[in-house]
């Protein structure tokens, strides 16, 4: 069994206000003391944000390669290890299957393998089911905005457009005539596959699934 010490900072203003390198030591050493633990090697990140999630981080990533089960992980807050509760969830995550004990001190302890853990995944849960929603919603905003200023979204380009350089939809002036013929033919009561035939027969391949399609976006 390994004793890993976890401490991060990312500002010297966290430094200044009690959440300093050292800070964080002694408040491991004087846990790890209390419960009969001795930390075997302290990990350092200094100047990476919380924003960036653990796995990504240079020590942080070092930290999680190397553990195996039965090691134990001690940091001084939740923050100091965790971007979100998202985050937090898919870690403990794994450090339960692979056997390995997170011992957070602001959360009272070892919150992977002991009563803590219910309560935290159960709390963890529900924070991390908002922020996906959160998540949902801003990009459900994003693609709105982008269809109100007529960006392309992805996917197949829209019959009748090309696609400009700031990744505006343009007319394409010929396909725009060929959706037209669409509505006239469409308009004598001729059906999706002989206006598709029609069109082929102008140099437009389209199926009349796609016929459909188009004809019913332009209604």
């Amino acid at each position: 069994m390994t004793v890993y010490a976890y401490t991060r900072v990312s500002t010297a203003r966290q430094a200044s206000e009690g959440e300093s390198l050292d800070v964080q030591q002694r408040q491991i050493s004087g846990y790890a003391l209390m419960h009969g633990l001795t930390v075997d090697e302290t990990i350092i990140e200094e100047g990476v944000s919380g924003s960036v999630p653990v796995s990504d981080r240079p020590a942080g990533a070092a930290l999680f390669t190397k553990l195996k089960a039965g090691d134990v992980v001690i940091a001084a807050k939740l923050d100091r290890l965790f971007r979100s509760a998202l985050d937090a969830l898919q870690v403990v995550d794994d450090l339960r299957t692979k056997g390995v004990k997170l011992h957070l001190i602001d959360l009272g302890g070892d919150i992977a393998g002991n009563g803590l853990s219910k309560l935290f995944f159960t709390i963890a849960s529900a924070f991390a089911e908002a922020e996906r929603d959160r998540i949902r919603e801003r990009i459900s905003q994003v693609k709105a905005d982008q269809r109100e200023r007529g960006r392309f979204l992805g996917g197949a380009r829209p019959f009748g457009y090309q696609i400009g350089a700031d990744g505006g939809l343009i007319e394409d002036a010929t396909e725009h005539l060929a959706i037209a013929r669409m509505r006239e033919l469409r308009g004598q009561g001729q059906s999706f596959r002989a206006i598709a035939e029609a069109l082929g027969s102008d140099g437009i391949a389209l199926s009349h699934v796609a016929v459909k399609k188009v004809l019913e976006r332009s209604a």
